[in-house]
């Protein structure tokens, strides 16, 4: 953390000597919240993450369409491994307010623009996030970083690649790709939409059941929220599609943490996260197998 508050302090942005302060949370990067001539800013450190497919100039390009788009805070200035954007007054979500079902008839909205108007904004190369590549990846790092979930690692991969068979073919649309409750502001008069790391390309299913399966959306609930999506009622075969993701998604969540246990050097207790997902993974895995 003392070298993630020197870059801070060195960035060329400010008019002089800034006090970052630390804010909390984060489970990826180092962030913080700078004051510089009577204006706050959200400050983020972090380099490429090749592990989890996190490309700095890949959030960049993303940060600034969303911005574009009236969905994040502006990007203020850009350094190598340091992102500055306006800071946003407001609550940060927890996942008891994401699934209220008048949340989330406020963040539908956020999804469909993120998917529509998101590819017009967009500048430079541009990444894909195919969950499934996703988590054979991480099987080979696991194996190269000899974790202690190895035994485990062939069962998973395996329903893994059952899981996107049942998918099928998809829609490509632009995806945020990490529905947390934390990457949603409330300002009291509108919500934001922010932290684009794992923006790329996708199906419009991954982040809708990313954002059920994060915020344990009610099973009505999740059904509503389909049909809004897709302005028609939900057919038995989208109903598995989606719920298809919905594994890929929570087995995407646990091997993050797999990974995470390895290699990241954050203050998080990430065995306990791995272990958390891994339940409500084979929880949905049960539901799917019953449908």
């Amino acid at each position: 953390m003392r070298e993630a508050m020197a870059r801070v302090r060195s960035l060329t942005c400010w008019s002089g000597p800034v006090e970052p302060e630390i804010i909390k949370g984060g489970i990826t990067n180092a962030n913080f919240r700078v004051t510089d001539r009577g204006r706050r800013y959200f400050v983020r450190i972090g380099d490429d993450i090749p592990v989890h497919g996190v490309m700095r100039f890949n959030e960049l390009a993303a940060s600034r369409a969303a911005a574009d788009c009236g969905l994040s805070p502006a990007v203020v200035h850009a350094e190598a491994g340091a992102l500055v954007f306006d800071f946003i007054e407001g609550k940060t979500l927890a996942a008891e307010d994401v699934r209220a079902p008048a949340m989330l008839a406020r963040i539908l909205p956020l999804i469909k623009r993120c998917h529509r108007e998101m590819p017009l904004h967009v500048t430079g190369p541009a990444l894909i996030f195919w969950v499934f590549h996703v988590l054979r990846d991480y099987g080979h790092s696991l194996e190269a970083g000899k974790s202690r979930h190895l035994g485990a690692l062939p069962r998973l991969l395996g329903i893994a690649s059952d899981l996107e068979k049942a998918v099928g073919p998809v829609e490509i649309v632009y995806g945020h790709n990490d529905l947390l409750p934390t990457n949603f502001i409330d300002d009291g008069r509108r919500l934001w939409l922010i932290d684009w790391d794992y923006a790329g390309f996708n199906s419009p299913l991954f982040d809708l059941a990313n954002l059920c399966s994060n915020n344990e959306v009610a099973t009505a609930d999740e059904r509503h929220l389909l049909e809004s999506y897709f302005e028609a009622p939900a057919s038995d075969d989208l109903l598995r599609r989606y719920h298809a993701m919905k594994c890929a998604s929570l087995l995407r969540e646990t091997m993050w943490s797999m990974i995470s246990e390895i290699h990241s050097t954050l203050d998080f207790d990430y065995q306990a996260y791995t272990a958390e997902n891994l339940a409500r993974f084979e929880r949905a895995l049960g539901d799917f197998k019953a449908m």
